[in-house]
């Protein structure tokens, strides 16, 4: 039975005499295993980029959600100070002083509160007329004013930071 053993060496013999043996280099199989992690390696990279990318997208696209969002309840509340500014230019009747003084205070609250959140009126008269802050009602022959100029405020316009909520609507003099 130790001759059989003997005999076995012998088949490994043509192993050590491969020309791409470890002796002279890498073997086909380390070089197709080298080769399979770098794309492996390659992939990994990729998707790791492409999922911190999305991560990146619907981060941005949920602040500008819900930056819309605020935008839009802003620009209802707006809505809300333009007729608490029509009730105070009215005159108001004797007996109805308490009832004028508690429409000023919650106008003054409702103001206070559009502060707090960056939103501010802007002034236009006197100011010229430009199409990205006004909005054209009217145009009236003046005189007295140069072309081009805001002689009146129709609606006040309102900036929240930068943005602009809405543009103030006005009356352009003419030549």
């Amino acid at each position: 039975m130790s001759d059989e053993h003997v005999s076995e060496p012998a088949a490994e013999a043509p192993a050590a005499t491969d020309p791409g043996g470890a002796a002279d280099g890498p073997s086909a199989g380390a070089v197709a295993l080298g080769r399979e992690r770098d794309e492996l390696h390659d992939r990994l990279l990729r998707k790791t980029a492409e999922f911190d990318n999305y991560r990146k997208r619907i981060e941005r696209e949920r602040r500008e959600q819900a930056d819309q969002a605020v935008v839009n309840l802003v620009q209802d509340l707006l809505l809300v100070v333009d007729d608490f500014d029509r009730a105070l230019t009215v005159d108001a009747p004797d007996g109805a002083a308490a009832y004028r003084k508690g429409v000023e205070i919650i106008h003054a609250k409702l103001n206070d509160l559009l502060k707090r959140y960056g939103v501010r009126p802007f002034d236009s008269l006197g100011a010229d007329f430009d199409p990205n802050l006004h909005q054209a009602v009217v145009h009236e022959a003046s005189p007295a004013h140069r072309a081009g100029e805001v002689i009146g405020e129709l609606g006040r316009g309102y900036m929240m930071g930068d943005r602009l909520l809405r543009p103030a609507m006005v009356k352009v003099a003419k030549a």
